[in-house]
């Protein structure tokens, strides 16, 4: 009897991400084309003209068709433009099309083809994130009041991404569905799989309560996970304390780490090792993780081969080596001064132990330098002290970034916030300020070294009542820079040897760039219109408050007045830096040997200058 040919098993459906309908993609592109607009407009790389009415503008594409908008003139040159589609035209028709509109200006903006091309991808996989993150506010109900009810886990997959930058969610590499599992808008804590590295290939930094890897083994690790792990490595005929255990991204196995080690796995130099078991929660940077089932826990920060803003994020063999060193000192500045340690309590979460897995051939000479620096960025690990332990009773963190934040029902976080702490917007605002600049300020002017505090990096704890109180600071050995003064400063004589190879050293006048760059255009440039928009904060009293706290500090610390004319944040003019030139014009999406660096075009007037300290509401 014959048997009948078993059916076919059918295909597998295609994923179709939820998120993509049209009322999503439609309310993302318009904010992008506003975005874009504005970004684009303050590099100088845009020159609209006026148009009819007051604060109405005009662009003509390279085809020959009118963009008209409105926007608001603030600091720094900013241009603030509406998204509203009543606005937002083009010949006549609401514009929703910004990836449409970028390829219409490529000639405008000078835009060569495989720039345009690799830049029509990066907009596409930020507008797609763009849209997962409007569905998933929406089916969340994440007004104002419930954003601000976040812990600061969970407000982290609420954020929309660098303000500056317009591509800022590319992440190039990942597929749709890698964006799905990895992405920090998907907010779902996952496992984090380990390996072993035979200490032949591996080099472990700590900072001396550290320096045994055991002790930091014995504080992220139970012993029957330890077990489990070292299991692995002795069915494998090896012997565990030959190794270094770290986690590693998932992604980065896969795509990067299994094909370029693979002479390393076959010879049993590395060892693929199950999970620990903690879930950890990827974070805006994408590649630090809190660990979310043990918050006490410390963050790890692991490299991932994928291009997003300006740079591949990987972690460079040198700086992560360098990092508890870096960590170290500063927070033996920190420790040894009463103003930063007594005063102003600032958090300052360490590096505090670091791995990296060097490429035996990408980081050999004479191909090291060479090579492009993704392929020298591909094996390691950074563990970060967690935020959690450092907070007192009552008190919340939440980055910098998320004051910009926007709830479902069009009011910002920021406008909740100040409701909840039963003071004036001018003294909230103050509060805000003085919580920020004060150690910011004395790390500048006493030690001639600055932190990088952009939105992610600058972290406001707040009271019970939403006050703010103190700061933290993240991110050290990528982003901490020196003075260059000819003489190093006496204060940085203790540097370590091995976080003085790897710091930047800058120019005074750039130095404070840091601080008006990250701070004040990155985060500030944003946050004053906010709120003169929605709590009636003059931006005139915004920036008065600013330089007034400047100026509070310096009375407070005499003894530095020649510093204050050295690192002069009053200067009546600061140069443009340009984070979307860079990529458009200057790097486009080619490989190159080193990290790019901001793009500088010309000068803005600072508007600290003049800034009165008269306050008030509009």
């Amino acid at each position: 009897m014959e048997h009948p040919e078993p059916a076919p098993a059918p295909a597998p459906a295609l994923h179709e991400p939820a998120h993509l309908t049209a009322e999503n993609w439609t309310a993302a592109s318009r904010r992008m084309a506003a975005h874009l607009i504005s970004e684009l407009a303050y590099e100088e790389l845009l020159a609209p003209q006026p148009g009819e009415g007051p604060d109405a503008y005009r662009l003509t594409t390279d085809s020959g068709r009118t963009v008209t908008f409105r926007a608001r003139r603030s600091a720094y040159g900013h241009w603030r433009v509406d998204a509203d589609p009543a606005t937002l035209m083009i010949d006549g028709a609401p514009l929703a099309d910004p990836v449409g509109l970028l390829a219409d200006l490529r000639r405008t903006l000078g835009l060569d083809g495989a720039t345009t091309a690799h830049l029509v991808r990066d907009l596409l996989a930020t507008l797609t994130a763009d849209a997962r993150l409007d569905g998933a506010a929406r089916a969340a109900g994440d007004t104002a009041a419930r954003l601000a009810d976040l812990d600061y886990a969970a407000l982290e997959g609420r954020q929309t991404g660098h303000p500056w930058i317009v591509a800022n969610k590319g992440r190039l590499g990942f597929s749709a569905a890698d964006a799905q599992r990895h992405a920090p808008e998907h907010a779902e804590p996952r496992p984090l799989p380990w390996i072993a590295v035979h200490r032949d290939l591996a080099r472990y930094r700590a900072v001396p309560r550290l320096a045994d890897p055991e002790r930091l083994y014995g504080l992220e690790l139970d012993p029957a996970a330890r077990a489990r792990l070292e299991a692995a490595v002795h069915a494998r005929g090896r012997a565990p304390e030959e190794y270094l255990l770290l986690p590693v991204h998932p992604w980065q196995w896969e795509s990067t780490l299994a094909p370029l080690y693979a002479p390393q796995l076959a010879e049993g130099l590395i060892i693929p090792l199950p999970s620990d078991g903690d879930l950890r929660l990827p974070q805006q940077s994408i590649r630090t993780f809190l660990n979310a089932s043990r918050p006490q826990r410390h963050s790890v920060k692991l490299p991932l081969s994928v291009l997003n803003t300006l740079v591949w994020r990987g972690l460079p063999t040198e700086r992560t080596l360098a990092a508890p060193a870096v960590t170290a000192w500063i927070h033996a500045l920190r420790d040894a001064d009463p103003f930063l340690r007594d005063e102003c309590r600032v958090i300052l979460l360490g590096e505090v132990a670091s791995i990296a897995v060097p490429h035996p051939l990408y980081e050999s000479e004479p191909l090291a330098a060479e090579v492009p620096y993704q392929y020298r960025e591909l094996l390691g690990c950074i563990w970060r002290e967690p935020l959690a332990p450092r907070l007192e009773p009552g008190e919340r963190a939440r980055t910098l970034a998320a004051l910009l934040r926007t709830g479902t029902d069009g009011r910002a976080l920021t406008a909740e916030l100040v409701a909840r702490s039963g003071l004036s917007p001018e003294e909230w605002t103050r509060l805000l300020l003085h919580a920020l600049l004060p150690p910011l300020l004395h790390f500048l002017y006493r030690y001639g070294l600055v932190f990088s505090p952009h939105g992610e990096n600058a972290i406001v704890v707040f009271d019970t009542r939403g006050v703010p109180v103190r700061l933290a600071v993240k991110d050290f050995v990528d982003d901490v820079n020196l003075g260059d003064t000819g003489e190093p400063l006496p204060e940085q004589r203790g540097i370590p040897a091995e976080a003085a190879a790897v710091l930047l050293r800058e120019p005074p006048a750039f130095l404070c760039q840091f601080i008006h760059s990250g701070l004040f255009v990155g985060v500030f440039r944003y946050l004053a219109p906010l709120m003169e928009e929605q709590l009636g904060l003059r931006a005139e009293a915004f920036w008065g408050l600013v330089r007034a706290e400047i100026l509070d500090h310096q009375a407070r610390f005499p003894e530095l007045a020649p510093r204050f004319r050295l690192f002069d944040l009053l200067t009546p003019r600061i140069d443009r830096l340009c984070l979307n030139r860079n990529r458009l014009l200057m790097d486009g999406y080619r490989d190159r040997a080193d990290r790019p660096h901001a793009a500088v075009h010309g000068t803005v007037p600072n508007p600290l200058v003049g800034a009165t300290g008269v306050t008030g509401t509009a």
